[in-house]
């Protein structure tokens, strides 16, 4: 995992524990009644644990990478897969805390509801808070080289760099001296892309501006014309800061 996304992970268990003192302080869901203390550790308790399950499969559907263009798809199968577990974690917690009637299982289905509204929440909160700005990176004067281009392959060393595309787990390198595969996620060059002018045009593209030598529009979709021959897709995802920025 990226220092990026680390800071991301990070980030999203402060906002939790944030909430946790919310949901504490306004006595939500019934646990006004207990005291101040209690209700504070009950409901970080609470939010850390959710937090911490929610990193797992974030971490797992960022490694897929199935709906890195489509977040909202990602956050609506994030919150499918922690609401299960939340909500035994949440019945058993809260029995514990404020029931001394044992662990009667047929109270199991009154956390669905309540789990699955704040699960829908915080999982929105956190595309909301840590939405990533457009990646169209400029190229400042002054600035140090991308950090990706030490991970080019020696025949490729001091290539003009046209276009990453992804294959699988692996991603192909467009450039002045030919292709060539490494194995690393499209998200994770991205981030070390800054200082190239460059943008995302697809989900599996990531293209460097210099490189366009023309754009052609089809069935209501563009395709970019490279140095080298290769044609990069515009998903219509990117279509509109591609336009605004002026790429075609």
């Amino acid at each position: 995992m990226t220092a990026v996304l680390a800071s991301r992970h990070v980030r999203g268990v402060g906002l939790a524990l944030l909430a946790g003192v919310f949901l504490a302080l306004t006595g939500a869901f019934d646990t006004g009644d207990s005291s101040l203390g209690v209700r504070l550790f009950y409901w970080s308790l609470m939010m850390l644990a959710g937090s911490l399950t929610g990193v797992g499969i974030s971490i797992f559907t960022e490694r897929v990478g199935w709906f890195e263009d489509r977040p909202w798809l990602e956050g609506g199968l994030i919150v499918a897969l922690l609401t299960p577990p939340l909500t035994v974690l949440v019945w058993l917690i809260t029995t514990l805390f404020f029931c001394d009637c044992g662990l009667p299982v047929s109270r199991l289905p009154q956390f669905v509801v309540p789990v699955l509204v704040v699960t829908i929440a915080m999982t929105a909160l956190n595309y909301l808070v840590q939405r990533k700005p457009d990646e169209t990176h400029a190229d400042p004067t002054g600035a140090a080289p991308a950090r990706f281009l030490d991970r080019l392959p020696l025949k490729l060393r001091g290539a003009e760099l046209y276009a990453v595309e992804a294959e699988d787990h692996y991603l192909r390198l467009h450039t002045s001296k030919g292709q060539d595969l490494i194995l690393m996620r499209l998200g994770d060059a991205v981030a070390e892309l800054e200082g190239i002018e460059g943008a995302r045009t697809h989900r599996s593209w990531w293209v460097a501006k210099g490189a366009v030598t023309g754009a052609k529009r089809g069935d209501g979709r563009a395709t970019l014309s490279l140095k080298g021959g290769a044609e990069a897709p515009v998903s219509r995802a990117y279509a509109g800061a591609l336009r605004a920025a002026g790429w075609y």
